[in-house]
């Protein structure tokens, strides 16, 4: 299978201005969109997936001009399903010529569907509502609807959504995104790999806690993540897969799965399954005692720029060296 691998802004939110917009706190050089196209260029991304935020101000010449700029990448048009509308983003994608709409399907972290707000059954009837209306404007437009797993919603739930759907709703695959909903990334791959559109380089180092286990931030291939194996598997699918670097975010996820609160909602606990995911955290998995904040947690906020961009660049040299970039 080959992967044309790429950059999507999520992993470098501090670098890019996107992360604590509007507060004290914010970058105050943010390098914006041509920050995130030179560091792309920089990096020989062959898939660019591009943040709404930078796009939907942007009249029909500027994003035309931007789709020359970028001749040549694959280009996905990257959203959030609660707010966004469907119109907009479907013309942006005719514009750019760009064949995937990604949709984050839910604000949901941690896979905690105890706390939701609406109530997590209600959030899953809005998310399926507005699902609907989208995949079919879609469906008339040519493009397809990538929605993510995250933090969210489980393999077998993705796997549902798409069937219900059909072909215009597909899955963009954040590799990083199974220990949250405490499943191994390769019993996520297994399940959701037909249908995969769109592939999320993500991975995690994991630090084992009292109720669960804490996900930390790191560069792609220093983690839990077994890549070459996943992509095998992928590879039994598809010839050809787009595919982003996303170093995750700034802010540890700390996901409550040895609680009995933490599993409201969700199917029966099959412990097989969770024995398998715990294993997997153990791949260079970070000591209980060691320091897990990133220069961000520790208020260290002169640092975060440079943390960011080395992490991306040490993703991209350990995806390379397995033959994934």
């Amino acid at each position: 299978m080959q992967l044309l691998t790429g950059l999507n802004p999520y992993g470098l939110t501090y670098h890019l201005g996107l992360q604590a917009r509007g507060t004290r706190r914010a970058n105050p050089r943010p390098a914006g969109l041509e920050g995130f196209i030179a560091l792309a260029r920089e990096l020989d991304a062959r898939t660019l997936e591009l943040w709404d935020g930078w796009l939907l101000p942007l009249g029909d010449a500027a994003l035309g001009a931007l789709k020359q700029r970028l001749s040549g990448a694959t280009l996905v048009v990257s959203a959030g399903l609660e707010h966004a509308q469907i119109e907009p983003l479907l013309h942006i994608a005719a514009v750019l010529d760009a064949p995937l709409i990604r949709l984050a399907g839910t604000p949901i972290l941690c896979g905690d569907r105890a706390i939701a707000d609406p109530p997590w059954p209600q959030r899953v009837r809005l998310v399926r509502d507005k699902l609907a209306p989208f995949a079919e404007a879609a469906s008339r437009a040519g493009r397809t609807l990538v929605i993510e797993n995250h933090q969210d919603f489980t393999s077998d739930e993705l796997v549902a959504l798409c069937e219900e759907f059909g072909p215009t709703l597909r899955i963009a695959y954040d590799t990083g995104n199974s220990f949250p909903v405490a499943e191994a990334p390769l019993d996520f791959t297994r399940t959701v790999a037909p249908y995969v559109a769109h592939l999320h380089l993500k991975d995690y180092r994991v630090q084992r806690t009292e109720e669960g286990i804490r996900l930390v931030r790191c560069a792609i291939g220093d983690g839990a993540v077994p890549f070459a194996e996943l992509v095998a598997i992928l590879a039994r699918h598809h010839a050809m897969l787009p595919a982003v670097l996303e170093p995750g975010a700034l802010e540890a996820r700390h996901v409550r799965l040895l609680t009995d609160a933490w599993w409201q909602f969700y199917p029966p606990r099959d412990d097989a399954r969770l024995q398998r995911c715990l294993e997997a955290t153990g791949r260079n998995a970070l000591p209980p005692a060691a320091d897990w904040r990133t220069p961000w947690e520790r208020g260290k906020d002169g640092e975060v720029e440079a943390y960011e961009l080395d992490m991306i660049r040490r993703s991209a040299a350990n995806m390379r060296a397995i033959g994934i970039m």
